[in-house]
């Protein structure tokens, strides 16, 4: 049996594509971050409960990079600019702040493997109890 490769992270991707969605829709895209991920570099002031919530919207950012390991970019706090980094694995989340629509991202690691006759996990049961899901609304 051949081994499957390892894929990278979708985290980017979708962070890219739900962005430019919101943009579209004419909304302000809003990032919920995990302010105690080693490498988040945000105005300790705008922090509460460890997480902090980011305007991207291009009106309100500049230099707006949404690359592979982070995103960064310079945005205006308490009217000084500032250099904002966030690696992308310490989002949690991308919505639109009018709607709150977006999307809770997954944990970072890459895509799921496939089920399928090649997995070599046990066969379900369904004895044990089932779970709902696990998003929450975010406003």
């Amino acid at each position: 049996m051949s081994e499957t490769p390892q894929m990278s992270s979708n985290r980017p991707y979708l962070l890219r594509a739900l962005y430019e969605w919101i943009g579209e829709n004419d909304m302000t895209p809003y990032l919920l971050v995990d302010a105690s991920r080693d490498g988040v570099q945000v105005p300790h002031s705008t922090i509460k409960d460890g997480r902090v919530v980011l305007n991207i919207a291009a009106r309100a950012v500049a230099q707006l990079d949404l690359g592979n390991r982070e995103i960064r970019f310079m945005a205006r706090f308490g009217g000084v600019s500032q250099s904002v980094i966030v690696p992308v694995s310490a989002v949690l989340a991308i919505y639109a702040q009018e709607t709150g629509q977006g999307m809770m991202l997954p944990e970072d690691g890459g895509m799921l493997p496939p089920d399928g006759p090649d997995d070599e996990g046990p066969e379900p049961t369904g004895d044990g109890p089932k779970r709902g899901g696990h998003l929450r609304v975010v406003k």
